[in-house]
């Protein structure tokens, strides 16, 4: 593994961390999951396989500690590994338009969604839910999606310049 790309990663998880940590509970005890901005981040910068296992191992285990929802912790772990790799795999069946601001977003949302289904289903088996899955979906993961597609739309291009200015490359 590249020593840049990890330390590039860590950076994206550590900003996730904060906004996971930051972000309050809206309903039942379950908050949106901006640590998923950045985790998709570094997937669409950095794909490849072990660098998508990688954040979302790391992903779920921060988004693991920083929970507010009650037993939340295993279906964090569970929602990041699924959710991660159903990401790159959206992006890397899409990858003539890598470039595409709307791809890019419609695959967040899409994302996002997943990962809520993933996460509130998991929770459902482990532990059962402190409201309805329908409560809980419309009440926390429609706002997560719109609020992670909107931050993704202006961190994206950011994150492209940035990645061009510094001549950001990765060598085998």
């Amino acid at each position: 593994m590249n020593t840049k790309v990890l330390v590039f990663l860590s950076l994206l998880v550590g900003m996730g961390a904060v906004l996971h940590a930051a972000m309050p509970g809206l309903y039942l005890g379950m908050k949106p999951d901006l640590l998923l901005i950045m985790m998709f981040l570094g997937i669409m910068l950095f794909p490849e396989k072990k660098y998508v296992l990688l954040v979302a191992i790391v992903g779920g285990v921060i988004s693991a500690m920083t929970t507010t929802f009650p037993l939340g912790q295993m279906p964090n772990i569970i929602d990041k590994l699924v959710t991660a790799f159903v990401f790159y795999g959206m992006f890397t069946a899409l990858r003539k338009h890598r470039t595409s601001l709307v791809m890019i977003s419609a695959i967040t949302a899409i994302g996002i969604l997943i990962s809520g289904c993933v996460f509130l289903y998991s929770a459902l088996l482990l532990s059962g839910l402190p409201g309805t899955f329908l409560s809980l979906f419309i009440g926390v993961v429609i706002p997560a999606t719109v609020m992670g597609t909107i931050a993704m739309v202006i961190i994206y291009p950011i994150a492209q310049q940035i990645i061009k200015r510094t001549k950001f490359t990765v060598s085998a």
